[in-house]
């Protein structure tokens, strides 16, 4: 784990991801707040691309809360099948429909209180809607995240709370709201686990990893 980095040098590396992709977007494809909600409670253990490949159909005729509880469990189910545990993400997501039905009018909330508390929502879930959506500067830390900021210093910490901390204390307030998706973009094609590829990377210079590889 890298020694967290300066001030400084965050602002260089976040000022040349801004630069190379000024508005960076999640890869789930999604209609409105409640489809990009789903989208990303089925994505836990499971690729954006399978995610996607099985709501295209699905949110065509269930993009509110209403249409999913029309649908029903085995209704939903055929379209998720696909999808890693999908049997227990169908009742996850019948369930959050009716109570956003129930009890939102339908929309989904806008606080991270309220999102937490829908079943199959967690934190991180719960932080990629707001920032996406809502256009709050949440960070929702996974996998790549957690490894890119302790490979290279951004956000260093040995647990995903202390991480989220870490950029939420860290990252220039100018670089707030897309700092989690060029991170997570940056771990999922440049610093990947198994052999990142810093001969291709925008910030070797910047980075302290000592395994480079060119």
């Amino acid at each position: 784990m890298a020694r967290q980095l300066d001030y400084h040098t965050m602002w260089q590396i976040f000022a040349r991801f801004r630069e190379s992709e000024p508005e960076p977007k999640g890869e789930l494809e999604h209609l409105n707040a409640f489809t990009l909600l789903v989208a990303v409670a089925l994505s836990a253990q499971a690729t954006d691309a399978g995610v996607n490949k099985a709501t295209r159909t699905l949110f065509k005729i269930a993009d509110t809360p209403e249409k999913m509880l029309a649908l029903g469990e085995e209704g939903l189910t055929d379209y998720i099948k696909t999808i890693g545990l999908f049997r227990q993400k169908a009742k996850n997501v019948l369930k959050l429909s009716r109570i956003l039905h129930e009890q939102y009018g339908g929309k989904v909330p806008s606080s991270r209180a309220a999102l937490v508390t829908l079943p199959g929502v967690g934190r991180k879930t719960a932080n990629v809607v707001l920032n996406m959506w809502f256009r709050h500067p949440a960070q929702a830390v996974d996998t790549h995240i957690f490894r890119v900021g302790n490979r290279t210093g951004i956000a260093a910490g040995k647990t995903v709370e202390v991480v989220e901390r870490a950029i939420e204390d860290n990252v220039p307030v100018e670089f707030q709201l897309h700092a989690h998706h060029w991170l997570i973009l940056h771990g999922r094609y440049i610093c990947v686990a198994r052999k990142p590829k810093c001969g291709a990377c925008l910030i070797r210079d910047l980075c302290p990893y000592e395994e480079k590889t060119f």
